[in-house]
């Protein structure tokens, strides 16, 4: 019996859409682990006020302390709940993973720089040098949810990623002072806890 090449490229062709269909619609996953940096984030963002702002007096290394414990709550979290999204359908949808790996890419440059700028604040004793991270952070936010609406087709994403691109220009505005923070924490909010909330209401019932 001879196989029809014909039919084998149809079969690829009709593979090809059918990951295509379900990298389009297959809900993204991503909700819990957004919500969670917003709240996370957020609350260290307004302990650094406090202590910028002479509301709380701690040590000088206080604000070094609280984004590294910030840093590790969120580690920890993130790992039990890539766990659980390994168990959600849709998981392995061709968006899934794209949006996956560009939101692991911009938490990577995140840390990366700011390990970078503790470097040069240590080097130089000028910890001013740490205003850029909000803007950093805002940019990085703004990629990633460029290329998730970009995958999914949802225009919503799109307009938060130009919120994300606006909020970096937000807490550069802000930045000479330490009402920055509550700048960073509000637009956080917007960019990653709001999105965050609707993903999860989008997510498909395990139950079957």
């Amino acid at each position: 019996m001879t196989h029809d090449p014909l039919q084998t490229v149809h079969e690829d062709i009709a593979y090809m859409r059918a990951l295509a269909h379900e990298g389009k619609h297959a809900p993204l996953l991503a909700g819990p682990i957004l919500v969670t940096a917003a709240f996370v984030f957020g609350i260290a963002n307004l302990g650094q006020w406090a202590l910028l702002s002479g509301v709380i007096t701690a040590s000088p290394w206080a604000p070094l302390w609280l984004w590294i414990g910030a840093g590790v709550v969120f580690t920890l979290a993130l790992l039990m709940l890539i766990g659980r999204m390994k168990g959600k359908p849709g998981c392995n949808s061709a968006g899934n993973r794209a949006v996956g790996a560009a939101w692991s890419a911009v938490g990577i440059g995140i840390f990366a720089t700011w390990l970078g700028l503790m470097a040069m604040g240590l080097k130089t004793g000028d910890w001013s040098v740490m205003d850029v991270m909000p803007i950093v952070v805002f940019v990085a936010y703004g990629s990633a949810w460029m290329i998730a609406g970009a995958m999914t087709g949802v225009r919503w994403m799109t307009a938060v990623a130009v919120l994300s691109f606006a909020g970096a220009i937000a807490v550069g505005w802000f930045a000479d002072g330490a009402g920055l923070y509550l700048v960073f924490t509000a637009v956080l909010f917007l960019v990653a806890l709001v999105p965050g909330l609707i993903l999860m209401r989008q997510e498909p019932s395990e139950i079957v």
